[in-house]
């Protein structure tokens, strides 16, 4: 979903920081004084409608306060770089049919920087690559961090793995799914165990194959 330029009223900013039942460093007030939770179903509105195959049958018909999943702050001396919450809800059809929605919103400032909304058992969120084109595996972008933390190019990771430069390329792209087996391979180049690898790469269900 585009969300550039996209920015965020001073209403619906007070309705996604409303928390209720938490407590964080450095709010102001505990219990925070109550919020209009209804502008929030119109910003939702606006954000699902702005998709071209969004069926505009389907609103969000009611929020709950969020809970905050990062909070931009610069407590202890970290400084995060965004607040992100997630908002449950339920959306409802013209036809009274009605699902359970969850959003979880990213902003920094008054700018909107992610957002992702699940719907029942689906979830919409913005692609990495592009339109027409698979998504590539989870895989790729933390081989590709682990390989650069260490400094193995893909020259260095195909002989270890005794694999093509091609294939190494292709899991770097998130274009060649891992493996067991590769992923012992890959294990082994990078110094860690097969079973963390094995996690990381979605493989944890205890197969030896």
């Amino acid at each position: 979903m585009e969300m550039a330029d996209r920015t965020l009223t001073a209403d619906v900013i007070a309705a996604l920081t409303y928390w209720p039942d938490v407590l964080w460093a450095g709010q102001e007030k505990n219990p925070p004084d109550p919020v209009d939770l209804t502008v929030l179903p119109p910003f939702f509105n606006e954000v699902l409608h702005a998709l071209p195959w969004w069926n505009r049958d389907w609103k969000v018909s009611h929020v709950e306060p969020g809970l905050p999943l990062e909070i931009d702050s610069d407590h202890r001396g970290y400084r995060a770089r965004f607040t992100e919450v997630s908002v449950p809800g339920t959306v409802e059809s013209g036809s009274g049919e009605s699902l359970p929605f969850v959003a979880k919103v990213g902003f920094a400032a008054d700018r909107l920087i992610r957002f992702q909304a699940k719907i029942g058992e689906v979830v919409l969120g913005p692609s990495e690559a592009p339109a027409g084109q698979l998504e590539p595996h989870p895989f790729a972008r933390l081989l590709t961090g682990l390989m650069a933390l260490r400094g193995i190019p893909v020259r260095a990771m195909a002989r270890e793995t005794a694999r093509s430069m091609s294939t190494i390329h292709m899991l770097r792209g998130g274009r060649h799914n891992p493996d067991p087996r590769l992923a012992r391979e890959i294990a082994a180049a990078l110094g860690m165990s097969e079973a963390d690898v094995a996690v990381i790469a979605g493989l944890d269900d205890g197969s030896t194959r």
